[in-house]
Protein backbone atom coordinates (compact mmCIF):
# COMPACT_ATOMS: atom_id res chain seq x y z
CA UNK A 1 0.00 0.00 0.00
CA UNK A 2 2.92 2.36 0.43
CA UNK A 3 3.07 2.55 -3.37
CA UNK A 4 -0.67 3.19 -3.45
CA UNK A 5 -0.35 6.23 -1.18
CA UNK A 6 2.63 7.48 -3.18
CA UNK A 7 0.66 7.07 -6.40
CA UNK A 8 -2.29 8.91 -4.90
CA UNK A 9 -0.06 11.77 -3.84
CA UNK A 10 1.52 12.01 -7.28
CA UNK A 11 -1.90 12.02 -8.95
CA UNK A 12 -3.23 14.57 -6.45
CA UNK A 13 -0.27 16.84 -7.10
CA UNK A 14 -1.16 16.86 -10.79
CA UNK A 15 -4.74 17.89 -10.04
CA UNK A 16 -4.26 20.35 -7.19
CA UNK A 17 -3.41 24.01 -7.44
CA UNK A 18 0.34 24.18 -6.65
CA UNK A 19 -0.30 26.36 -3.62
CA UNK A 20 -2.86 23.89 -2.29
CA UNK A 21 -0.49 20.96 -2.74
CA UNK A 22 2.30 22.85 -0.99
CA UNK A 23 -0.02 23.66 1.92
CA UNK A 24 -1.13 20.05 2.35
CA UNK A 25 2.32 18.51 1.95
CA UNK A 26 4.41 21.02 3.87
CA UNK A 27 6.12 20.48 7.18
CA UNK A 28 7.79 23.07 9.35
CA UNK A 29 11.39 24.30 9.09
CA UNK A 30 13.62 21.62 7.47
CA UNK A 31 10.77 19.06 7.30
CA UNK A 32 12.84 16.48 9.18
CA UNK A 33 9.87 15.16 11.14
CA UNK A 34 7.82 14.83 7.95
CA UNK A 35 10.58 12.77 6.36
CA UNK A 36 10.98 10.46 9.35
CA UNK A 37 7.33 9.64 10.00
CA UNK A 38 6.73 6.70 7.67
CA UNK A 39 10.18 5.17 8.15
CA UNK A 40 9.63 5.11 11.92
CA UNK A 41 6.77 2.61 11.59
CA UNK A 42 8.88 0.44 9.32
CA UNK A 43 11.64 0.28 11.95
CA UNK A 44 9.54 -2.12 14.08
CA UNK A 45 9.67 -5.87 13.47
CA UNK A 46 6.96 -8.46 14.03
CA UNK A 47 6.86 -11.86 15.77
CA UNK A 48 3.91 -13.65 14.12
CA UNK A 49 2.06 -16.54 15.72
CA UNK A 50 1.50 -19.70 13.67
CA UNK A 51 -0.90 -22.64 13.63
CA UNK A 52 -3.88 -20.45 14.44
CA UNK A 53 -7.23 -20.64 12.65
CA UNK A 54 -7.24 -17.32 10.79
CA UNK A 55 -9.89 -18.23 8.22
CA UNK A 56 -12.07 -15.39 9.58
CA UNK A 57 -10.57 -12.07 10.70
CA UNK A 58 -12.60 -9.30 12.36
CA UNK A 59 -11.33 -5.70 12.22
CA UNK A 60 -14.36 -4.15 13.95
CA UNK A 61 -14.26 -2.35 17.28
CA UNK A 62 -16.22 -0.11 19.59
CA UNK A 63 -14.50 3.23 20.16
CA UNK A 64 -15.89 5.57 22.81
CA UNK A 65 -19.17 3.68 22.56
CA UNK A 66 -19.33 3.88 18.76
CA UNK A 67 -19.24 0.66 16.70
CA UNK A 68 -16.87 0.90 13.72
CA UNK A 69 -15.88 -1.50 10.96
CA UNK A 70 -12.25 -0.46 11.10
CA UNK A 71 -9.73 1.11 13.49
CA UNK A 72 -8.50 3.38 10.67
CA UNK A 73 -10.09 6.83 11.05
CA UNK A 74 -9.97 10.07 9.07
CA UNK A 75 -8.03 12.54 11.18
CA UNK A 76 -8.51 16.30 11.22
CA UNK A 77 -6.98 18.27 8.36
CA UNK A 78 -7.85 21.74 7.13
CA UNK A 79 -9.36 23.11 3.95
CA UNK A 80 -10.71 20.11 2.09
CA UNK A 81 -12.40 22.55 -0.28
CA UNK A 82 -9.08 22.95 -2.08
CA UNK A 83 -9.11 19.23 -2.90
CA UNK A 84 -12.77 18.80 -3.89
CA UNK A 85 -15.58 21.30 -4.57
CA UNK A 86 -17.71 19.67 -1.87
CA UNK A 87 -14.90 19.82 0.66
CA UNK A 88 -15.50 18.04 3.94
CA UNK A 89 -19.00 17.05 2.83
CA UNK A 90 -17.42 14.72 0.26
CA UNK A 91 -14.92 13.46 2.81
CA UNK A 92 -17.67 12.72 5.31
CA UNK A 93 -19.63 10.68 2.76
CA UNK A 94 -16.61 8.58 1.92
CA UNK A 95 -15.73 7.97 5.57
CA UNK A 96 -19.29 7.00 6.45
CA UNK A 97 -19.47 4.58 3.54
CA UNK A 98 -16.36 2.80 4.80
CA UNK A 99 -17.82 2.32 8.28
CA UNK A 100 -15.23 4.62 9.79
CA UNK A 101 -15.23 7.86 11.79
CA UNK A 102 -14.38 11.42 10.73
CA UNK A 103 -12.62 13.96 12.92
CA UNK A 104 -13.79 17.26 11.43
CA UNK A 105 -11.24 20.07 11.54
CA UNK A 106 -12.29 23.39 13.00
CA UNK A 107 -10.48 24.87 9.98
CA UNK A 108 -12.85 23.11 7.60
CA UNK A 109 -14.05 24.61 4.34
CA UNK A 110 -17.67 23.75 5.06
CA UNK A 111 -19.86 24.60 8.05
CA UNK A 112 -20.26 22.04 10.78
CA UNK A 113 -23.94 21.59 10.10
CA UNK A 114 -23.51 20.82 6.38
CA UNK A 115 -20.96 18.13 7.10
CA UNK A 116 -23.05 16.64 9.91
CA UNK A 117 -25.99 16.13 7.55
CA UNK A 118 -24.13 13.47 5.56
CA UNK A 119 -21.63 12.17 8.12
CA UNK A 120 -21.63 8.89 9.95
CA UNK A 121 -20.14 9.05 13.44
CA UNK A 122 -17.88 12.07 13.80
CA UNK A 123 -15.83 14.03 16.31
CA UNK A 124 -14.98 17.71 16.20
CA UNK A 125 -11.40 18.96 16.41
CA UNK A 126 -10.94 22.24 18.23
CA UNK A 127 -8.22 24.72 19.10
CA UNK A 128 -8.65 26.89 22.14
CA UNK A 129 -8.64 30.37 20.58
CA UNK A 130 -7.70 33.68 22.16
CA UNK A 131 -11.39 34.60 21.97
CA UNK A 132 -12.80 31.94 24.30
CA UNK A 133 -16.37 32.85 23.39
CA UNK A 134 -15.70 31.84 19.79
CA UNK A 135 -14.31 28.51 20.98
CA UNK A 136 -17.31 27.98 23.24
CA UNK A 137 -19.74 28.65 20.42
CA UNK A 138 -17.85 26.27 18.12
CA UNK A 139 -18.06 23.35 20.53
CA UNK A 140 -21.70 24.01 21.35
CA UNK A 141 -22.50 24.05 17.62
CA UNK A 142 -20.66 20.78 17.20
CA UNK A 143 -22.58 19.20 20.05
CA UNK A 144 -25.92 20.40 18.67
CA UNK A 145 -25.01 19.02 15.23
CA UNK A 146 -24.29 15.55 16.60
CA UNK A 147 -20.56 15.34 17.30
CA UNK A 148 -19.83 12.47 19.66
CA UNK A 149 -16.61 13.89 21.10
CA UNK A 150 -14.20 16.80 20.90
CA UNK A 151 -10.55 16.46 19.90
CA UNK A 152 -8.52 19.25 21.49
CA UNK A 153 -5.27 19.91 19.61
CA UNK A 154 -2.63 21.07 22.09
CA UNK A 155 0.68 21.04 20.19
CA UNK A 156 0.13 24.34 18.38
CA UNK A 157 0.32 27.24 20.85
CA UNK A 158 1.71 29.12 17.85
CA UNK A 159 1.65 28.16 14.18
CA UNK A 160 5.13 27.11 13.08
CA UNK A 161 6.52 28.64 9.88
CA UNK A 162 6.39 26.45 6.80
CA UNK A 163 8.90 27.67 4.19
CA UNK A 164 7.18 25.73 1.41
CA UNK A 165 3.92 27.65 1.87
CA UNK A 166 4.39 30.97 0.09
CA UNK A 167 1.62 31.60 -2.42
CA UNK A 168 -1.95 32.62 -1.52
CA UNK A 169 -4.22 29.64 -1.03
CA UNK A 170 -6.95 28.96 -3.63
CA UNK A 171 -9.86 29.35 -1.25
CA UNK A 172 -12.59 29.65 -3.87
CA UNK A 173 -15.20 32.26 -4.58
CA UNK A 174 -15.84 33.15 -0.94
CA UNK A 175 -12.19 33.84 -0.20
CA UNK A 176 -12.60 33.02 3.48
CA UNK A 177 -13.43 29.34 3.45
CA UNK A 178 -10.81 28.60 6.09
CA UNK A 179 -13.04 30.30 8.62
CA UNK A 180 -16.35 28.65 7.80
CA UNK A 181 -16.80 27.79 11.48
CA UNK A 182 -15.19 30.84 13.08
CA UNK A 183 -16.57 33.84 11.17
CA UNK A 184 -16.91 37.43 12.26
CA UNK A 185 -13.97 37.82 14.63
CA UNK A 186 -10.72 39.75 14.43
CA UNK A 187 -7.74 37.95 12.94
CA UNK A 188 -5.82 38.01 16.21
CA UNK A 189 -8.76 36.42 18.03
CA UNK A 190 -8.68 33.48 15.59
CA UNK A 191 -5.20 32.55 16.77
CA UNK A 192 -4.59 29.74 19.24
CA UNK A 193 -4.33 30.83 22.87
CA UNK A 194 -0.76 30.06 24.04
CA UNK A 195 -1.70 30.46 27.72
CA UNK A 196 -3.95 27.40 28.11
CA UNK A 197 -3.20 24.62 30.56
CA UNK A 198 -4.76 21.27 31.45
CA UNK A 199 -7.80 22.93 33.02
CA UNK A 200 -9.14 23.66 29.54
CA UNK A 201 -10.00 19.95 29.12
CA UNK A 202 -12.66 20.13 31.80
CA UNK A 203 -13.85 23.53 30.61
CA UNK A 204 -14.51 22.27 27.09
CA UNK A 205 -16.24 19.16 28.40
CA UNK A 206 -18.53 21.35 30.52
CA UNK A 207 -19.28 23.76 27.67
CA UNK A 208 -20.11 21.02 25.17
CA UNK A 209 -21.35 18.12 27.27
CA UNK A 210 -19.01 15.92 25.22
CA UNK A 211 -15.97 13.80 26.09
CA UNK A 212 -12.67 15.48 25.19
CA UNK A 213 -9.71 13.65 23.67
CA UNK A 214 -6.35 15.44 23.65
CA UNK A 215 -4.30 15.39 20.44
CA UNK A 216 -0.64 16.25 20.10
CA UNK A 217 0.85 14.29 23.01
CA UNK A 218 4.31 12.73 22.67
CA UNK A 219 5.40 12.42 26.32
CA UNK A 220 4.18 9.88 28.87
CA UNK A 221 4.05 12.44 31.69
CA UNK A 222 1.91 14.79 29.57
CA UNK A 223 -0.43 11.91 28.75
CA UNK A 224 -0.91 11.14 32.43
CA UNK A 225 -1.60 14.81 33.21
CA UNK A 226 -4.24 14.90 30.49
CA UNK A 227 -5.99 11.83 31.87
CA UNK A 228 -5.86 13.23 35.41
CA UNK A 229 -7.45 16.44 34.08
CA UNK A 230 -10.36 14.49 32.62
CA UNK A 231 -9.31 13.59 29.09
CA UNK A 232 -11.42 10.80 27.58
CA UNK A 233 -8.57 9.77 25.30
CA UNK A 234 -5.06 10.69 24.19
CA UNK A 235 -3.86 10.98 20.60
CA UNK A 236 -0.13 10.54 20.06
CA UNK A 237 0.83 12.96 17.31
CA UNK A 238 3.50 15.40 16.19
CA UNK A 239 1.00 17.29 14.00
CA UNK A 240 2.19 15.63 10.83
CA UNK A 241 5.55 17.35 11.19
CA UNK A 242 3.87 20.74 10.81
CA UNK A 243 4.73 22.16 14.24
CA UNK A 244 8.01 21.53 16.10
CA UNK A 245 10.42 20.10 13.56
CA UNK A 246 12.62 17.25 14.87
CA UNK A 247 9.88 16.24 17.31
CA UNK A 248 10.06 12.48 17.83
CA UNK A 249 8.05 10.33 15.44
CA UNK A 250 4.70 9.10 16.70
CA UNK A 251 5.77 5.50 16.06
CA UNK A 252 8.53 5.90 18.62
CA UNK A 253 6.55 7.94 21.15
CA UNK A 254 3.53 5.62 21.23
CA UNK A 255 4.81 2.74 23.43
CA UNK A 256 5.73 4.93 26.42
CA UNK A 257 2.47 6.88 26.24
CA UNK A 258 0.38 3.71 25.97
CA UNK A 259 2.27 2.15 28.89
CA UNK A 260 1.72 5.21 31.08
CA UNK A 261 -1.98 5.53 30.27
CA UNK A 262 -2.76 1.83 30.51
CA UNK A 263 -6.42 0.94 30.25
CA UNK A 264 -7.74 4.18 31.74
CA UNK A 265 -8.64 5.78 28.39
CA UNK A 266 -8.06 4.83 24.75
CA UNK A 267 -4.81 5.88 23.11
CA UNK A 268 -4.87 6.73 19.40
CA UNK A 269 -2.03 7.67 17.08
CA UNK A 270 -1.39 9.41 13.76
CA UNK A 271 1.56 10.34 11.59
CA UNK A 272 3.14 8.50 8.68
CA UNK A 273 0.82 5.48 8.68
CA UNK A 274 0.97 4.27 5.09
CA UNK A 275 0.09 0.54 5.16
CA UNK A 276 -2.14 -1.93 6.90
CA UNK A 277 0.98 -3.41 8.47
CA UNK A 278 1.73 0.02 9.98
CA UNK A 279 -1.74 -0.12 11.51
CA UNK A 280 -1.02 -3.59 12.92
CA UNK A 281 2.20 -2.32 14.53
CA UNK A 282 0.41 0.71 16.00
CA UNK A 283 -2.31 -1.45 17.54
CA UNK A 284 0.25 -3.90 18.94
CA UNK A 285 2.14 -1.00 20.51
CA UNK A 286 -0.95 0.07 22.41
CA UNK A 287 -3.08 2.22 20.11
CA UNK A 288 -6.81 1.57 20.00
CA UNK A 289 -7.10 3.15 16.55
CA UNK A 290 -5.10 5.22 14.07
CA UNK A 291 -5.87 8.40 12.16
CA UNK A 292 -4.92 9.30 8.60
CA UNK A 293 -4.18 12.85 7.50
CA UNK A 294 -2.56 13.51 4.13
CA UNK A 295 -3.58 10.19 2.51
CA UNK A 296 -7.24 11.22 2.90
CA UNK A 297 -6.52 14.53 1.19
CA UNK A 298 -4.77 12.80 -1.72
CA UNK A 299 -7.67 10.35 -2.11
CA UNK A 300 -10.20 13.18 -1.97
CA UNK A 301 -8.35 15.19 -4.62
CA UNK A 302 -8.13 12.20 -6.96
CA UNK A 303 -11.45 10.43 -6.41
CA UNK A 304 -13.78 12.57 -4.32
CA UNK A 305 -15.92 10.81 -1.74
CA UNK A 306 -15.51 7.48 -3.53
CA UNK A 307 -11.77 7.85 -3.40
CA UNK A 308 -11.85 8.43 0.35
CA UNK A 309 -14.03 5.38 0.89
CA UNK A 310 -11.80 3.22 -1.29
CA UNK A 311 -8.70 4.37 0.59
CA UNK A 312 -10.14 3.46 3.97
CA UNK A 313 -11.39 0.11 2.70
CA UNK A 314 -7.93 -0.59 1.29
CA UNK A 315 -6.35 0.07 4.68
CA UNK A 316 -8.94 -2.18 6.35
CA UNK A 317 -8.28 -4.98 3.87
CA UNK A 318 -4.52 -4.65 4.27
CA UNK A 319 -4.90 -4.73 8.06
CA UNK A 320 -7.07 -7.85 7.85
CA UNK A 321 -4.40 -9.63 5.79
CA UNK A 322 -1.62 -8.52 8.14
CA UNK A 323 -3.60 -9.72 11.16
CA UNK A 324 -4.13 -13.13 9.58
CA UNK A 325 -0.45 -13.48 8.76
CA UNK A 326 0.41 -12.47 12.34
CA UNK A 327 -2.01 -14.99 13.83
CA UNK A 328 -4.60 -12.54 15.20
CA UNK A 329 -8.28 -13.05 14.37
CA UNK A 330 -9.60 -9.90 16.07
CA UNK A 331 -8.23 -6.67 17.47
CA UNK A 332 -8.13 -8.02 21.03
CA UNK A 333 -5.49 -10.48 19.85
CA UNK A 334 -3.25 -7.72 18.47
CA UNK A 335 -1.04 -7.43 21.53
CA UNK A 336 2.45 -6.22 22.37
CA UNK A 337 4.03 -9.69 22.08
CA UNK A 338 3.60 -9.43 18.29
CA UNK A 339 6.25 -6.69 18.13
CA UNK A 340 9.90 -7.56 18.64
CA UNK A 341 11.42 -5.50 21.42
CA UNK A 342 8.11 -4.04 22.63
CA UNK A 343 7.17 -4.12 26.30
CA UNK A 344 5.16 -7.16 27.27
CA UNK A 345 3.12 -5.73 30.17
CA UNK A 346 0.13 -4.91 27.95
CA UNK A 347 0.20 -8.28 26.18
Amino acid sequence: MVDQVARLEAAARERLDPAAYAYYAAGSDEEISVGEAAAAWRSWRLLPRVLRDVSHVDTSLSLAGTPLATPVLAGPSALHGMADPQGEVATARGVAGAGSLLVLSSRSSRPIEQVAEVAGPWWYQVYCLRDREVTGEQVRRAARAGARALVLTVDAPYVAPKPRVRDPLPLGAHGDEALANIPGVRAQDREQDPSIDARVIGQLAEQSGLPVLVKGVLRADDAVRCVQAGAAGVIVSNHGGRQLDRAVASAHALPAVAEAVGDRVPVLVDGGIRTGTDVLVALALGARAVLLGRPVLWALAVGGSGGVGALLESYRSQLSTAMALAGAVNLAEVTADLVAGAGRSRG
